[in-house]
């Protein structure tokens, strides 16, 4: 009996989790309030003298609709709780509600490097792979993640065990491929 527990133990260490970032969600719900408190602030008591002429502005309204949006946006965000898990030979998209585990055997390629267009979280680092039987590609920003340096390692580990995306003869390489 014991011996199965520590096998169970030794499964579960294997897997490496990875959380989803909501700095972005923290930092517009911020800046919107801010806005908010500086726009009602400076209109209330500088133009108008008084407070109340302030709630009749049509652009306080857009103003209190972004707060609201990004707050709601920030809660559902929160409450999904997304994560990556990255085990042995498999690779699984989590929330909350929901997993979905994709196995080494079941993608056809994978590609790790760079998106020059795209900079998420100060990286420009992707991860493209795509299934035998599903037409979509799966695209991975790591900079979307936490600890992406250790999340492009194990991507590199697993990319090990599936073979690489077949390149046309007629592509240069560019920038993004290195």
């Amino acid at each position: 009996m014991r011996s199965s527990d520590s096998r169970k133990d030794n499964a579960v260490e294997q897997e490496k989790t990875f959380k989803y970032k909501l700095d972005f969600y923290y930092q517009s719900a911020l800046i919107y309030l801010v806005t908010l408190i500086l726009y009602g602030g400076i209109r209330g008591s500088l133009v108008e003298k008084k407070f109340e002429y302030v709630l009749s502005d049509p652009l306080m309204y857009m103003i209190i609709f972004f707060v609201i949006m990004s707050f709601i946006a920030l809660a559902m965000n929160a409450l999904r709780a997304r994560r990556l898990i990255i085990g042995e030979r498999s690779i699984a998209f989590a929330n909350r509600w929901h997993e979905r585990r994709i196995d080494a055997g079941e993608i056809e390629w994978m590609h790790v490097g760079r998106e020059l267009r795209v900079q998420t979280g100060g990286r420009f680092q992707v991860i493209v792979f795509k299934l035998k039987n599903r037409r979509r590609l799966f695209r991975i920003r790591v900079g979307r993640y936490e600890r992406d340096r250790e999340l492009v390692h194990e991507m590199h580990r697993i990319a090990a065990m599936v073979p690489a995306k077949k390149r046309a003869r007629w592509h240069r390489k560019r920038i993004t491929d290195r």
